[in-house]
């Protein structure tokens, strides 16, 4: 999976490669209900992409019946532990045996460099797999402490029907932190992907059950959230919604719960993370860390570290530092070509979004120091070189809300404690970053920090042990890790009386 490939390569590759796009509901390819389709266009070139499903209320019905049925059955939650782990070891393998259809699709639909999808997407989706089929058979339910006459059983139970509503920034490493931990712990589950990221999901439906999973386990429903997301978390015969988007959209996601059937709720959402550095750091260390962790994925990333708080005395170097490492060492090429570090933004729509912020920016101050600007329009794709803007102030829209662009906004800061106002002063609470040699310092300042993961003299670096959430309005629940398996159980006590 480490190898390279020319753009002639994949162009020739996609030729061959089939699209599918209808909805994978009881183990069978479905039409939506109603006939209609809709397409979307590719992210790398504004050509015509699949024709998918378009879903709706009684696809949501179908999927939903065909999960609850399976789970009520028993046919995979009450399988031996070791069998079911055998099946979604498979599982795994296969997504690893089909890695480049995978990243091609994964391509296709959100415009991030092909060889990105193979080596880290892909990779990342089959090992979260793999992590989850791993815990299957090291499970144990309690015996809680009673009297001598009493036996008290804790048994952590599955919830039932799981809805997972997953985002297209990274469809098939977010649909594992989902998929693994909800159907390893004994749930159905009725997916329903971003409108414009399904491909993949419905391909890992398709591997699922050909490794071994029951028909029925998992569901894909293909369309628009307003017309098929809303109507999964409004669902009667859903258990729990798990979603990972906006924070907007995560609010109306708990509001449907409480308005059907006070389903749980798991909740990942938006960021505006802080990553500090201080005067003492090493600033080539948190050069480097502040390109890739903002521009990556084309600053598609919930935690992106889109807000530099720089100590004021070393600001003009650092900038100048990440310059060199943006131009240097982060591509911007059409997804195809090997050199490609990063690509196309999702679609037309969130680009001019984009574009509206960084000249919002600027009419209220904010310099541009470099870079973000629209760019390659001649591919018809959707490009914006990464950039950075200086002078700014942290009520500023650009340093506020969430751009999920390749934009950084960079704030001066004089003291320690002016540094933890300003990172603290968001609505969101997912990730943050300090950088500086002054280890009592990190800590202090990483225990301040209002967020669910900080790093120290680094970004964006983790594993499937670590969880990973939000505080405040990023949201709440855990993804990955083996805390991530709880929120798709509940605990039931089997007390029984003796004499």
């Amino acid at each position: 999976m480490t190898k390279t490939y020319s753009r002639d390569y994949w162009e020739n590759a996609l030729s061959d490669l089939k699209l599918e796009g209808r909805h994978f509901i009881d183990g069978e390819y479905r039409d939506a209900l109603s006939g209609e389709t809709f397409i979307r266009k590719r992210p790398m070139d504004g050509k015509p992409g699949a024709v998918l499903a378009r879903g709706g209320v009684g696809d949501i019905d179908l999927a939903v019946a065909s999960a609850r049925a399976a789970f009520e059955s028993g046919v995979w939650r009450r399988q031996e532990p070791l069998e079911k782990k055998r099946i979604m070891l498979k599982w795994a393998e296969l997504i690893r045996a089909d890695a480049q259809e995978l990243a091609m699709l994964e391509t296709l639909d959100v415009g991030k460099p092909v060889l990105a999808s193979l080596n880290v997407d892909v990779r990342l989706c089959a090992d979260g797999i793999q992590f989850y089929a791993e815990m299957i058979d090291k499970l144990y339910d309690e015996i809680a402490p009673t009297g001598p006459n009493a036996r008290a059983l804790v048994r952590k139970v599955p919830l039932g029907v799981i809805g997972a509503i997953t985002p297209w920034n990274y469809p098939m490493i977010i649909d594992a932190w989902k998929l693994g931990p909800a159907i390893a712990a004994g749930n159905s589950v009725v997916l329903k992907p971003a409108e414009q990221s399904s491909l993949t999901a419905i391909r890992l439906a398709v591997l699922a059950l050909e490794a071994g999973l029951p028909a029925g386990v998992l569901n894909v429903v293909t369309g628009y959230g307003e017309e098929a997301g809303k109507p999964l978390a409004l669902h009667m015969d859903v258990d729990m919604i798990a979603f990972t988007g906006s924070t907007e959209v995560g609010k109306l996601i708990m509001g449907y719960a409480a308005q059907s059937n006070v389903k749980r709720v798991a909740l990942e959402l938006g960021g505006k993370s802080p990553l500090v550095v201080f005067e003492d750091a090493n600033l080539d260390a948190a050069a480097s860390a502040v390109a890739w962790g903002c521009f990556y994925n084309s600053g598609e990333t919930c935690h992106a570290s889109t807000r530099l708080l720089v100590q004021r005395s070393v600001q003009e170097r650092l900038i100048e530092k990440i310059e060199a490492v943006t131009k240097s060492d982060i591509t911007l090429a059409h997804p195809f070509e090997p050199s490609a570090q990063i690509g196309a933004l999702i679609e037309e729509a969130h680009m001019r979004k984009v574009l509206g912020m960084i000249a919002d920016g600027e009419k209220g101050g904010a310099r541009r120091a470099f870079g973000a600007e629209q760019v390659m329009s001649e591919t018809g794709g959707y490009y914006i070189s990464p950039g950075v803007f200086v002078d700014m102030t942290n009520d500023m829209r650009l340093a506020r809300q969430e751009i999920f662009g390749p934009v950084l906004a960079a704030i001066p800061f004089d003291t320690e404690e002016e540094a933890l106002l300003l990172a603290n002063d968001t609505i969101y609470g997912l990730a943050g970053a300090v950088f500086t040699k002054d280890m009592d310092r990190a800590h202090r300042f990483s225990e301040a920090l209002h967020a669910g993961t900080v790093w120290i003299n680094t970004y964006d670096m983790s594993n499937f042990s670590t969880p990973f959430g939000g505080f405040k309005q990023s949201g709440f629940g855990r993804d990955r890790s083996v805390h991530a398996i709880d929120k798709y159980c509940d605990y039931k006590t089997i007390w029984q009386q003796f004499g």
